[in-house]
């Protein structure tokens, strides 16, 4: 009689058949991400973007954490930014990932460096220089608009934050908060979206620049005498007036910032490591 030949079917190890691989969870505290067997720090501890729900897409959500992430300095400049680790570290597949890079790329606070890929922006004297001009003259036209269509409540806002100035925290932080606070109610006032869409931006790209030159002293006093004149000429609706007194007061801002640069220029120049000391010393000596 012919032989029959009987197929053989493989199976899966019992450990995993009829299960699928579990989902990481989205973030944990500490948790790390891997990539060519390499350990690659992530930062810790949860955002307000979070909370996933609120968001339409996993492509907003992963826009909302990288993006926030990024503003708070927890990436810092310079930093790699690989898909496949932010993936893990966000609990999302690759494709929103990559979405979500590429609106940052798009809004500035990513940049595209041959060889290392995407790295979170590092802007250099020039590019601050460009972005305090540009946002001179978008705040200066907000405040122009706050002077036409400004209603009493808006003027109300503005009026009593500037009241407030003088009871505010006197450390850096707190300035900053105040400060951001103004701005916002003061495009609010402008009644424009897309300005205040514009503007929103600019203010994510200059946190890329590190400490708020409101911690430089006499800086907070001279804003609060600046704000006052933004409010008077908007409660006036004085146009033009508001559009000088909010440019000029950005410049003033650009003047100090050019300022802080410098010193860290030089701070960091200063700290370089000096040439190996001679064996029997043991360690390297620094400046």
């Amino acid at each position: 009689m012919p032989r029959t030949r009987t197929a053989t079917i493989s199976r899966a190890p019992s450990s995993t058949r009829g299960s699928k691989k579990a989902r990481k969870p989205a973030r944990s505290a500490g948790k790390s991400g891997r990539r060519g067997g390499q350990i690659v720090d992530m930062p810790a501890g949860r955002t307000s973007a979070d909370d996933r729900a609120q968001f339409g897409s996993a492509s907003d959500y992963a826009y909302a954490a990288l993006r926030e992430a990024i503003v708070a300095r927890r990436f810092p400049p310079g930093r790699r930014m690989r898909e496949i680790e932010l993936a893990e570290w966000l609990g999302v597949s690759r494709t929103p990932t990559r979405h979500a890079l590429s609106r940052l790329e798009i809004e500035g606070l990513l940049t595209l460096r041959p060889r290392d890929g995407l790295i979170v922006s590092a802007l250099d004297s020039t590019a601050t220089e460009e972005l305090y001009e540009m946002r001179a003259a978008i705040e200066g036209a907000a405040a122009a608009m706050a002077a036409r269509h400004a209603s009493a409540r808006d003027i109300a806002t503005l009026t009593d934050l500037v009241d407030r100035e003088a009871d505010v925290a006197k450390n850096a932080s707190a300035r900053f908060q105040h400060n951001l606070t103004f701005h916002q109610a003061l495009y609010t006032a402008a009644h424009n979206r897309f300005l205040i869409k514009s503007l929103n931006a600019l203010h994510d790209v200059i946190a890329l620049l590190g400490p708020t030159t409101l911690g430089v002293e006499g800086r907070f006093r001279d804003a609060c005498r600046e704000h006052q004149r933004i409010v008077r000429a908007i409660a006036a609706r004085d146009e033009q007036g508001a559009a000088v007194e909010a440019s000029g007061h950005v410049l003033k801002a650009l003047s100090i910032r050019k300022a802080m640069l410098g010193l860290a220029a030089r701070d960091e120049e200063n700290s370089e490591p000096a040439p190996a000391a001679p064996a029997m010393q043991g360690k390297e000596s620094r400046r």
